[in-house]
């Protein structure tokens, strides 16, 4: 069955036209008309991925966002106002996954879901090895769940790609170019807004103390690592 994609914007033209490109593509589209409607329809439907407006009536798309984290980490896209960098920041301080400017072209929007979408899959190479151990954080990969100090972490899809990126290159710098162009798609290489923002949000969740991090360290100049004290559990 083809992915359900729920769209919420308080502007008919935009929801017709996402909405037209999207089932163009094969995707099922629901939709809804503001943040209210954005979690009730998440919570009862469960789509695979929400696509919705920042500024929207009765609740906005960054509270609608807040709120939603609280029981899913479904994929979401959020759509902002070109110049609004503070909503796009914001967006993903609060589990976003990725953004879109208005306004936008029908290729761009398409090109988002799909590298979204293949990001929030566990691929096989993820499942070859069951746990991963890292000092005090504990990484199943075929239940794709984190634990730290024994207790369940909550990430979002991309959170969850990002973090096992380092636990398949342990020891291993990676260019802000190759986490990019391997969690978010090659046509994100050069958007490092948007990672240093996924970092900081994994190193809250993550580390004991953020600023002076264990489990992902910054190479100044060069990129970031996860150290070799880890160690693969069957």
């Amino acid at each position: 069955m083809s992915p359900l994609i729920l769209v919420v914007d308080d502007e008919p033209l935009y929801i017709q036209l996402i909405k037209v490109n999207l089932e163009t593509e094969g995707y099922q589209v629901i939709t809804g008309r503001d943040g209210e409607e954005a979690v009730e329809i998440t919570a009862s439907k469960k789509p695979d991925l929400v696509i919705m407006d920042v500024m929207m009536p009765r609740l906005d798309g960054i509270s609608a966002c807040e709120r939603i984290r609280q029981f899913s980490n479904l994929p979401i896209i959020i759509l902002t106002a070109k110049g609004e960098e503070h909503d796009r920041v914001r967006g993903l301080d609060v589990g976003a996954d990725d953004y879109v400017v208005k306004p936008f072209s029908a290729t761009e929007l398409v090109a988002r879901v799909r590298a979204v979408l293949r990001r929030a899959r566990v691929t096989d190479e993820d499942t070859q090895i069951r746990f991963f151990v890292h000092g005090n954080l504990r990484i199943d990969f075929a239940r794709a769940e984190v634990w730290k100090d024994d207790k369940p972490i909550y990430l979002s899809a991309t959170e969850y790609r990002l973090l096992i990126q380092f636990a398949h290159a342990i020891g291993q710098v990676l260019t802000a170019e190759d986490l990019l162009s391997a969690v978010w798609g090659q046509q994100y290489k050069d958007d490092k807004e948007i990672l240093w923002v996924s970092i900081a949000r994994l190193r809250q969740k993550l580390e004991d103390n953020p600023h002076s991090p264990q489990h992902i360290v910054t190479r100044s100049g060069l990129g970031y690592l996860m150290p070799p004290v880890g160690r693969i559990a069957s």
